[in-house]
């Protein structure tokens, strides 16, 4: 069974950065999609961002310019860099495949507050 655990959240001012990490436990991993998902207070998770198997990146236009998604194979993790952070962004980031969907993992906490 696949366990996905998610690392790097915290509080942090708006303007500032903040690396999300996935850790992946399956043996196969690089033939998956992976991607970031986010859920405000009230409201439905999102997809914020997703790699191909190849590495090819799709970024959400709401945080199109300010995030990216990277992945490395051999440790088989996925990575969010965050920058130029918004009081928007806040919220529970989560790690999936998108293609073929796992149980969700505990997330982690971003809040982006003065």
């Amino acid at each position: 069974q696949v366990q996905l655990v998610e690392s790097g959240g915290g509080l942090v001012q708006p303007g500032g950065s903040l690396r999300l990490t996935c850790a992946y436990s399956e043996m196969i991993f690089n033939i998956y999609t992976m991607a970031w998902y986010r859920q405000a207070p009230g409201k439905q998770r999102e997809l914020v961002a997703s790699i191909s198997s190849s590495g090819r990146p799709t970024i959400g236009d709401s945080v199109k310019g300010r995030f990216t998604i990277s992945r490395d194979n051999a440790k088989k993790t996925v990575s969010l860099q965050m920058n130029s952070l918004k009081p928007e962004d806040t919220a529970v980031y989560y790690c999936n495949r998108p293609n073929v969907m796992v149980s969700w993992g505990q997330g982690t906490q971003v809040t982006v507050s003065s």
